[in-house]
């Protein structure tokens, strides 16, 4: 006999808009109407919202609620999602380097997906050190690609042009917003741009 999945009630905390995250008085994503100036700012201003977006799918979870899997058979969670961000990040800055690739901190990018080296037990540290990593990371390729103030200029071993890179870390984030939006509904319910 199947078991029937109860999904979680929809709700958002928003009021003026209740399709939407959060109120547009509350977003901190929100540019009171001001766009960048530039190419450069405006991609370096997507990514920074697409960031921030994955980070707020995040807040107000526990650990448990993290690693919550999506569907079987994935292996997708918040805490992965999280943890697969910080590899990328990662992953991507020795694409533009021309020195010894770092290391890998989970393995690869889809072993950061596999939560079975997390204890039975874990308390808080875990996730909070994840967030950190993911920070640390975020910082150490931002730092990399501001050495490169011409978009057009090719760099790294993959020689790719520093427009492209950008262009591509906002995808990767996009698509993985995408996921969170999902995710975050299947565990509390909570819905929103």
């Amino acid at each position: 006999m199947a078991t029937m999945f109860t999904s979680p009630q929809r709700w958002s905390i928003a009021t003026v808009y209740p399709d939407m995250w959060v109120d547009p008085d509350d977003d901190p994503r929100n540019t009171d109407g001001h766009s960048p100036d530039g190419e450069l700012a405006t991609l370096l201003d997507y990514l920074h919202d697409y960031r921030l977006t994955l980070n707020l799918k995040c807040q107000g979870l526990t650990l448990e609620q993290m690693m919550r899997l999506s569907v079987p058979p994935s292996t997708m969670s918040l805490f992965g999602l999280v943890r697969h961000m910080t590899e990328v990040e990662r992953d991507w800055r020795n694409w533009i380097t021309d020195g010894e690739p770092e290391p890998p901190i989970y393995g690869s990018l889809d072993a950061a997906f596999d939560l079975s080296d997390i204890p039975p037990y874990p308390d808080d540290a875990v996730l909070v050190d994840a967030f950190d990593r993911l920070e640390q990371e975020q910082a150490a390729t931002d730092a990399e690609v501001s050495r490169h103030g011409d978009l057009g200029t090719h760099v790294g071993r993959e020689d790719i042009a520093v427009r492209e890179f950008l262009v591509h870390r906002i995808e990767e984030y996009a698509r993985h917003c995408g996921h969170a939006d999902l995710l975050r509904e299947c565990i509390d319910g909570r819905t929103g741009q």
